[in-house]
């Protein structure tokens, strides 16, 4: 520039240390693998609705993710897109597709979204304004999840908690090389379209479109005909092993030419339970309520004459043995136990054992 100032491109660039005098020439969008992008645009929008509801359900208004557009970026030609101070919260895959995942909003847009939830007007960007924001990421996150586990059948999908930082755009911690960027439009209820960014590393969303491409062939090799084949060649096989047609088993006496050694026990699916996007929302809701925490040491009775005689000095025996964990309280219900310890002059617990759901219900009758 003539006057000898920096422009805010060229801010940006030494702030991410990348070379200036690439900026101009980058293209808005990269190329990308077409197959990927198609799987991840479907993913995107079968979950559109369902992170709306979640988002709806959070801050009590009628709030809309929509219109998911992906584009393949490098850093430079993202930075250029965003305002200058932004709420960037990681959301890394831990497990299943393992690597960069994290969501970019607008500092006035994350404001909005943390005032909206905290039925506050004017809310700052504090840590817990932060924590909000990252609940909200959360919820989106949680949702893509489910629908991917769906899709797969891979049930060791997983992500980091998320954590959001208040950042200018430029210390964003983004993935190198190009990878595929998602931008929303937020509706927030007042009828005008935010932007929300969701970055996905290049490795995270090739192992992801293998995955859903290669779900969406086996499903289509399932041809009616295959299935017609399936019942006739299982009836062929247990008229080989002497089994009469029909499938009935000959009375009297068990499967002819089969010893018991051959004999495989029948295993059963895992019914491990899903979390549905309805249910992580409503766990959402209480995520901030306050509730008292009890720490105790023991407990004894008294006579009423007993406890108006005590006076300084008077020794009260209560019901536990030196050493014995004490008990954790969360509004006077057991919920573990632990050892006393001392931190900077302070007493604090040290959480030894979780207490047994069935003895929390012993506890409550």
């Amino acid at each position: 520039m003539s006057d000898g100032a920096l422009s805010q491109a060229e801010i940006d660039a030494l702030l991410s240390g990348v070379d200036s005098s690439s900026l101009g020439g980058a293209a808005k969008e990269l190329s990308g693998d077409d197959d990927e992008r198609k799987v991840l645009q479907k993913l995107l929008d079968d979950t559109c609705q369902n992170q709306s509801n979640a988002l709806s359900t959070m801050t009590g208004a009628e709030v809309a993710l929509v219109n998911p557009h992906i584009s393949f970026m490098n850093r430079d030609t993202l930075v250029e897109q965003l305002p200058d101070m932004v709420v960037a919260v990681k959301a890394d895959f831990s497990s299943g597709f393992p690597g960069d995942h994290l969501f970019i909003i607008g500092e006035d847009t994350a404001r909005s979204l943390a005032s909206m939830m905290n039925k506050e007007e004017n809310i700052e960007l504090d840590t817990m304004a932060l924590s909000m924001i990252g609940e909200v990421a959360s919820q989106l996150v949680g949702t893509q999840i489910t629908a991917l586990t769906r899709a797969t059948n891979n049930t060791a999908i997983a992500s980091v908690s998320p954590e959001a930082t208040n950042v200018p755009k430029a210390l964003v911690a983004l993935p190198s090389g190009t990878f595929p960027c998602v931008e929303y439009d937020l509706d927030l209820g007042n009828g005008q379209h935010q932007k929300l960014w969701e970055v996905y590393g290049a490795n995270v969303s090739q192992a992801i479109g293998a995955a859903l491409n290669g779900s969406a062939a086996a499903s289509a090799k399932k041809t009616p005909a295959a299935a017609h084949q399936q019942p006739a060649m299982a009836a062929a096989g247990m008229q080989g092993m002497g089994m009469p047609m029909g499938g009935m088993m000959p009375m009297g006496g068990g499967m002819p030419g089969i010893g018991s050694a051959n004999v495989q026990a029948v295993q059963f699916p895992n019914l491990m339970t899903q979390v549905t996007s309805q249910e992580q929302a409503n766990i959402g809701l209480i995520m901030d309520v306050y509730m008292e925490m009890t720490v105790e040491l023991g407990r004894t009775k008294k006579l009423i004459k007993e406890i108006l005689g005590m006076g300084e000095g008077t020794i009260i025996e209560l019901d536990k043995l030196a050493g014995e964990p004490v008990d954790i309280l969360v509004n006077h219900k057991l919920i573990a136990k632990g050892e006393v310890v001392v931190i900077d002059e302070n007493f604090g617990v040290r959480v030894t054992e979780i207490v047994s759901p069935m003895e929390r219900m012993n506890g409550m009758a």
